[in-house]
């Protein structure tokens, strides 16, 4: 088979399960804390529960069951009447008490979708399931990766904190699609308030790839069950981030595709992506679900919470919010994607947005304060206590007693690297507006010290008064404002 006759015959398909860290204070069978503490020693955060020691039972955390209605309800996911929990067995050093707490065939949150922009292409990806589980501890491999590691270590601190694993239907088509999935996922998610993506570890990624014949693609994109059955299917796990999920998957579609070029069978195989080394490496043969011998959970009650759907709300989320802002503000749609980037975010421009013209809080929210802050890697939560100090800002370059130029390039920053308040920055900066006498005395001196740009203005040449301009800003310090300073060369040259 050619290369060229490969790359057209088959097609990608990829289904993701991701595992969401949820934020609640404590793990989710007992009363351990999911924060840990600084400088940590491993294996101290822990229990006789989290643990699996003999005689411990578990106890749910209300706070993870809400958590996950939100997130049914942000996914437009059915909560069934009953819902329950099982056992997954399984042996790995990580798992204490050799099983793992989770839900089988009664998730939950069922039947939901996501729909997401790829290259400006809207696109709906369904979600299979959504279910609880404890997490398992962390592995810590000394001396190199999982294939050349020395030794291995064991960290149970983690152990039982609670996770939200979200299974989408096998939609992807292309690991650039994940990408953007998981890019909004984590903003709804964010939105929710039930994630925290600086969390270490908070999300995680198994990614499961086959390779089908291009012609079982219907014309809808749709690939019937029995082609999906039939291919060879490879999960990927030890994925980290969006980014790393796209790197992760894009090696791996390249590595079967290399291997169907040669003729050879892609194995049905777990692998794990090795991040340091940009490659994905066999860990063991796939799993099968007969393997892991679920059976119910006799130590929890089952959960009947389908009535909380309607009784816990949720914030509006991204989507909505960005409608909203372009219908309600008549704001554009770049400026409203960057504004709706974080609930905080957006929180902070309708704040602003109060008591100005809402053009002159986007400019200054979107485009200054953000851009400021990305520059410092900052986040508006970094600054949203100083909410009085910004909008204050805003008011002082509103009224005409700061320049936009000296705001942005002088204040904003002192503000951002010296924590000090906008009026502080102008007084010892010196920074406060120009009076009408100074500028039209620096507007006279412009023109008297620079006859070859009065004459070059003369002859029809824009590009002098620009010039002029500058001469006059340099004369005040910045502290004239440059539409007046333009508007009085030109009344002054036309005389």
């Amino acid at each position: 088979m050619s290369t060229q006759t490969a790359e057209e015959e088959l097609a990608v398909v990829i289904g993701l399960e991701v595992h969401v860290q949820l934020e609640t204070d404590t793990k989710i069978f007992c009363s351990c804390s999911t924060e840990p503490a600084e400088d940590e020693e491993p294996n101290t955060r822990t229990c006789p529960t989290c643990l699996g020691l003999p005689g411990a039972l578990p106890v749910l955390n209300e706070g993870a069951v809400e958590a996950a209605v939100k997130i049914g309800k942000a996914l437009d996911s059915d909560i069934p009447e009953r819902t329950e929990f099982h056992r997954k067995n399984y042996y790995y050093p990580d798992l204490p008490k050799n099983f793992q707490i989770t839900q089988y065939d009664a998730p939950i949150c069922a039947d939901g979708s996501l729909e997401v922009s790829v290259e400006g292409e809207r696109r709906e990806i369904g979600v299979t399931r959504a279910h609880l589980e404890e997490d398992p501890g962390s592995l810590q491999h000394k001396g190199g990766s999982i294939d050349t590691a020395d030794y291995t270590l064991v960290n149970y601190n983690r152990a039982g904190t609670p996770l939200m694993e979200i299974v989408t239907d096998p939609d992807f088509r292309s690991p650039q699609e994940t990408r953007a999935f998981l890019a909004k996922l984590e903003e709804v998610l964010e939105y929710l308030g039930v994630f925290d993506a600086q969390r270490d570890g908070s999300l995680r990624v198994d990614a499961n790839i086959s390779l089908v014949p291009g012609e079982k693609v219907e014309a809808d994109g749709h690939i019937p069950d029995a082609a999906l059955e039939a291919a060879n299917r490879t999960e990927v796990k030890n994925i980290s981030s969006h980014k790393a999920a796209e790197k992760a998957l894009a090696y791996e579609v390249t590595r079967q595709k290399n291997a169907v070029r040669r003729g050879r069978e892609v194995a049905q195989e777990t692998r794990h992506w090795d991040e340091s080394r940009g490659i994905t490496v066999s860990m063991r043969s796939k799993e099968e679900e007969k393997d892991y011998r679920y059976f119910r959970e006799a130590d929890l009650p089952a959960l009947e919470v389908s009535h909380w759907k309607e009784e816990i709300p949720i914030p509006e989320l991204p989507d909505a919010r960005r409608e909203r802002f372009q219908t309600e503000y008549g704001l554009d749609e770049e400026s409203a994607s960057k504004l709706t980037s974080t609930k905080e975010v957006a929180d902070f421009f309708e704040d602003v947005a109060e008591s100005f013209d809402p053009d002159l809080a986007a400019t200054w929210v979107a485009d200054n304060l953000l851009g400021e802050l990305n520059y410092r890697d900052m986040a508006i939560t970094d600054v949203e206590d100083r909410l009085d100090e910004f909008t204050r800002l805003v008011e002082l370059v509103d009224e005409g007693e700061v320049t936009t130029k000296n705001a942005e390039e002088v204040v904003l920053r002192e503000m951002l690297d010296e924590g000090v308040d906008p009026d502080t920055v102008i007084e010892q900066e010196g920074l406060g507006k120009a009076e009408s006498g100074e500028v039209e005395a620096a507007v006279e001196t412009a023109i008297e010290e620079n006859p070859d740009a009065v004459e070059d203005f003369h002859e029809g040449d824009e590009g002098a008064i620009n010039f002029l301009v500058g001469q006059v800003m340099q004369q005040t310090g910045g502290s004239a404002d440059p539409g007046q300073v333009n508007q009085l060369l030109r009344e002054r040259l036309a005389e």
